[in-house]
């Protein structure tokens, strides 16, 4: 998450590089991390971004 909160239009792919993980498993962690309601997607899927919420 604070890779998120320091770039909020951060890419999976930029994820995967930084964290070591595949972009399957980001995007896996992604959504339950929209489930729990601490992030949100602001926007379309080009051009949006994401918002931390806590």
């Amino acid at each position: 998450m604070n890779a998120i909160k320091d770039n909020n239009s951060i890419s999976r792919k930029e994820l995967s590089e930084i964290i070591g993980i595949a972009q399957s498993s980001i995007q896996k962690h992604m959504n339950t991390l929209k489930t729990k309601k601490l992030i949100e997607r602001v926007g379309p899927a080009k051009g949006g971004y994401w918002k931390v919420m806590k």
